[in-house]
């Protein structure tokens, strides 16, 4: 199973789990299509909408082990 870290680019995120789209749609990431988004980092794209990024991954680990089981 894959983890993710803050460095983890939100184009792999969602190759690793495309099931996370609406959990980061959820907390205001519409531009999830975007080419420049794709090449952002979670810590980047967490920082650009106030979110903390070691709470972000956290969940989003615990998300993809649930999914991917």
């Amino acid at each position: 199973m894959s983890r993710v870290t803050k460095d983890t680019m939100i184009g792999e995120l969602l190759q690793i789990d495309a099931n996370v789209a609406p959990m980061l749609l959820n907390i205001g990431m519409h531009c999830l299509g975007c080419p420049s988004s794709q090449m952002e980092t979670i810590e980047e794209a967490a920082a650009v909408h106030g979110i903390d990024a070691d709470d972000l991954v956290e969940e989003l680990n615990t998300f993809i082990a649930q999914d991917l089981g």
